[in-house]
């Protein structure tokens, strides 16, 4: 009696209902979800961790319910006043329901990649170029609005949308220096006509306290003095009342035989003297 190939094929049977029960046996990580359909109905989510499938019969679908960062290539976008730039994006997005993910759409991140282009082509194309420049964080946050709401059918939540990179033509980046060049000159003539302003009404405020007590004036004018004769000047030139050296001159003029100067109205004069050093 031959029982060779009877047993071959016991062998090969048995190796087979092995591999279909090895099968059945899922594992599926924390960070994922397996969803189930049964001859081609969906029966729910399962995981994390153990559980059976009924060969055959039933198939599983796995889910990452991590967040997803993914980028948005550049698009070229006309703004409201009329500048093509081109912008890029970062988006994060994670499946918060991933029957919804699996049933409601082929694939859930190409799909979440198009809504992000389209949208960010759409918003950026309702501001103007200074508005995008100086309110990047609300139209980080519009997006993110837009985009969230449109992905929310498939299972999807779309957490955080951030404009990366704003390139600007080459034309309008010398404009744009030119414009910020004027606008540091603008405010350093600003800044120099105020302390102008300043010092003038010092100054004035100083005019009307001489004026008050002309003790003031002397009282600068040997300040003045003071000043000069720690600089160690070789020569100092200053405005001596013609009185004052009246008297010299007389005597300086009988000293050598010759009539005194005539009186002459009070006036001031100038004075040179020589200090060594």
């Amino acid at each position: 009696m031959n029982i060779g190939p009877a047993l071959l094929c016991v062998a090969v049977l048995l190796f087979a209902l092995l591999m279909i029960g090895l099968s059945a046996i899922k594992i599926v990580p924390e960070y994922e979800r397996g969803v189930v359909f049964r001859l081609g109905r969906l029966v729910g989510a399962r995981g994390p961790g153990l559980f059976f499938l009924i060969p055959i019969l039933e198939r599983m679908v796995r889910v990452d319910m991590r967040v997803i960062t993914m980028d948005v290539p550049p698009q070229e976008v006309i703004t409201l006043d009329n500048v093509t730039i081109k912008v890029n994006a970062v988006l994060y997005f994670m499946v918060v329901d991933p029957q919804l993910a699996v049933v409601k759409v082929v694939d859930f991140i190409r799909a979440t990649m198009q809504i992000a282009q389209t949208t960010l082509r759409s918003v950026v194309g309702q501001v103007e170029l200074d508005e995008l420049l100086a309110r990047r964080e609300a139209i980080n946050e519009k997006l993110q609005r837009i985009i969230d709401e449109q992905t929310e059918p498939w299972g999807v939540k779309v957490t955080i949308v951030e404009v990366k990179d704003v390139e600007l033509p080459q034309t309008m980046q010398r404009a744009m220096a030119k414009q910020a060049e004027a606008e540091r000159e603008k405010r350093a003539k600003i800044i120099h006509a105020e302390g102008e302003f300043q010092a003038s009404k010092m100054l004035a405020e100083a005019a009307s306290v001489i004026a008050s007590e002309p003790t003031s004036l002397q009282l600068r004018y040997l300040q003045t003095l003071t000043e000069i004769a720690t600089e160690k000047n070789s020569t100092i030139i200053f405005p001596l009342p013609v009185d004052t050296v009246k008297v010299f001159m007389d005597t300086l003029a009988r000293a050598n035989g010759s009539q005194p100067a005539p009186q002459t109205p009070p006036r001031s004069t100038t004075t040179t003297t020589h200090l060594e050093e």
